[in-house]
């Protein structure tokens, strides 16, 4: 079960919320709060996986409210935003909300968020922090935990690697889909080859191998995606690939 706050404080939208957590079997309601102070309380006194909050509250936001409790997001709760206001949904997903709901949100789209929730939770049990490298034998493979399953890399098969708040995106050649795993960019970049892989954006790592055309800011890379190049990379990627232009 998946320990959840609903916080609003709106009568009426939070019996909505809480009737909504009810009618999902893997969510437990943990508290019903009118206020973000309210469930600061709350947090302080017992673990909470998941919250449900309002945006617009008096004293004390919900955007305001998630600056203060996401410190540590790989562990910390993880949020669903709701409001009236569409405005905010930019600022939402910035303050690390895996679900923003519209209101007047139905079931459908509260199922859909609650699937997030669980998803996220699944990945987190999976503790996949660890990665195991044969980095003494020189093999060019790395393993990580992913979907309750421990998956072989090839690191040479890797296309990009995506950050997506505290998960990974790592795309390769010879797997139908992205492999997704709880881990730091950090961490991974330990493990990977600088003469082979490069961090071009914040949030995207590339095996330099597979580049095929660099135009403006962005890098296409030989399966057609279109990956942008940060401001705080540009310097040491362009440098390297000056020093790949042949000249007369």
């Amino acid at each position: 079960m998946i320990k959840c706050i609903a916080i609003d404080d709106e009568p009426l939208a939070l019996k909505k919320l809480v009737t909504y957590i009810k009618k999902v079997p893997y969510l437990e309601l943990v508290a019903q709060c009118r206020s973000a102070i309210e469930a600061q309380q709350v947090i302080d006194n017992q673990p909470v996986e998941a919250i449900f909050l309002d945006i617009n509250m008096p004293d004390l936001n919900g955007l305001d409210f998630a600056k203060t409790i996401k410190a540590d997001h790989i562990k910390g709760p993880i949020l669903v935003f709701t409001t009236a206001y569409s405005e905010y949904a930019i600022e939402g997903y910035k303050a690390n909300g895996v679900d923003y709901l519209l209101k007047p949100y139905g079931f459908d789209e509260f199922e859909s968020a609650a699937q997030k929730i669980k998803e996220i939770c699944e990945i987190r049990q999976q503790s996949a922090e660890t990665v195991e490298v044969s980095a003494d034998t020189h093999d060019g493979v790395i393993y990580v935990k992913s979907d309750y399953k421990i998956v072989r890399i090839s690191i040479n098969k890797i296309n990009y690697i995506e950050a997506m708040s505290e998960y990974l995106r790592i795309s390769c050649e010879d797997k139908s889909k992205p492999v997704i795993v709880l881990l730091s960019m950090k961490k991974i970049e330990e493990h990977l080859p600088s003469s082979k892989f490069m961090r071009i954006h914040r949030s995207f790592i590339i095996n330099l191998d597979k580049i095929s055309e660099v135009k403006k800011n962005h890098v296409v890379l030989g399966d057609g995606v279109s990956l942008p190049i940060g401001d705080n990379y540009k310097e040491a990627f362009m440098a390297y690939v000056n020093s790949k232009i042949l000249t007369k």
